[in-house]
């Protein structure tokens, strides 16, 4: 193998492979095993197997770090949450993950500790809120919200704090934002979205460039048990592959799309910052308006989770614990990789409607 750095696109494709050797599968295969032979590196199923490796292998070269694969976003999150100390503060985006949101309500309802709900757009609120915290979250862009962080302003902010950063890329991917070359500890994925791709998988992971702090989270992983499942991984893996090419067509669609709404008559505001396949928008009727589009489309699904080739829709709102900063009328859009033509076609006769 060349000694050539490769572009992330290659990496995508290539990374995580078997040695390559006459009669190699060309794949990682499938290792179905809860017990290995004694006195090796893995000992049993909890600890490791050689297709979450794969994967972790292939993650790891697109973020530029080491990485740990978790049975879900969530599980991620909770792993990560957990090395706070009793009653340190956490600073996080007031719009976020919803599963994020509702974990740290969670523990500082519990008196876990503290969370710091800020406008990641108001760097110097930020900055100030890192005075004192373990921990600061990031996502940029937001969840649902769109907003975009200075995360290299705010994470040199956090780390003469004291405090460690972590942040989501699940939107901009790899492909758009590598978070550890810009002063992050931690990135977190739900490879369940873009990674994988395919809506088929539910899946986390994380990746540092601390040593220390990948052993610390290696063995958290260990001893509670929150391990990816072998097909799991290797659907995320075999995703991985075309991640370039289906970001690329997703964000060309949502781009177009971005545009053409922002002229349309039903909408109030397009939030979009200008890359990946994620566009809200918030129409002028509001929830009713933003009810009745979600249910009025063919090609576009209504569900809720993103990231995947087909397109989906929402509005956030109508889950109880999402912020009530996000507006009722906004929809989130899940641009997939469909022809534009009829992904415009079928939302404009959905705005119509209204």
């Amino acid at each position: 193998m060349s000694d050539r750095t490769w572009s992330p696109a290659t990496t995508a494709v290539t990374a995580g492979r078997p040695e390559h050797r006459p009669d190699a599968p060309l794949n990682a295969p499938i290792t179905m095993a809860s017990t290995y032979v004694a006195t090796g590196d893995l000992e049993y199923g909890r600890y490791g197997n050689p297709t979450w490796a794969a994967f972790e292998e292939a993650l790891g070269a697109l973020e530029g770090g080491r990485c740990l694969a978790f049975a879900s976003g969530l599980a991620t999150v909770s792993t990560v949450l957990d090395l706070v100390g009793q009653g340190a503060a956490v600073v996080a985006p007031r719009h976020a993950y919803n599963g994020t949101i509702m974990q740290l309500a969670d523990l500082e309802a519990r008196g876990r500790l503290t969370a710091r709900l800020v406008d990641i757009t108001d760097t110097d609120a930020v900055v100030k809120a890192c005075d004192d915290a373990a921990l600061v979250w990031l996502e940029s862009p937001t969840n649902p919200a769109l907003e975009i962080a200075e995360i290299e302003t705010i994470a040199a902010a956090a780390h003469d704090a004291g405090a460690y950063v972590v942040v989501d890329n699940t939107f901009a991917t790899p492909l758009r934002q590598r978070p550890l070359t810009m002063g992050a500890d931690l990135v977190v994925h739900s490879a369940t979205k873009y990674l994988s791709g395919h809506a088929d998988v539910v899946l986390g992971a994380l990746v540092t460039t601390d040593d220390q702090l990948y052993d610390v989270l290696k063995a958290r992983r260990d001893l509670v048990g929150a391990i990816p499942g072998t097909l799991e991984s290797w659907l995320a893996l075999r995703g991985l592959r075309t991640l370039h090419l289906r970001v690329d067509r997703s964000e060309s669609n949502a781009t177009e799309l971005a545009r053409r709404l922002g002229d349309h008559p039903a909408v109030a505001e397009v939030r979009y910052p200008g890359f990946g396949g994620i566009v809200s928008v918030v129409l002028a009727g509001g929830a009713d308006a933003a009810d009745l589009v979600t249910r009025s489309t063919s090609l576009w699904v209504h569900a809720t989770s993103l990231g995947g080739v087909e397109s989906t829709l929402e509005r956030r709102r109508r889950w109880k614990t999402e912020p009530t900063t996000i507006p009722d009328g906004l929809v989130r859009l899940s641009v997939g990789i469909e022809d534009v033509e009829d992904l415009w076609a079928d939302l404009a006769s959905a705005l119509e409607l209204i």
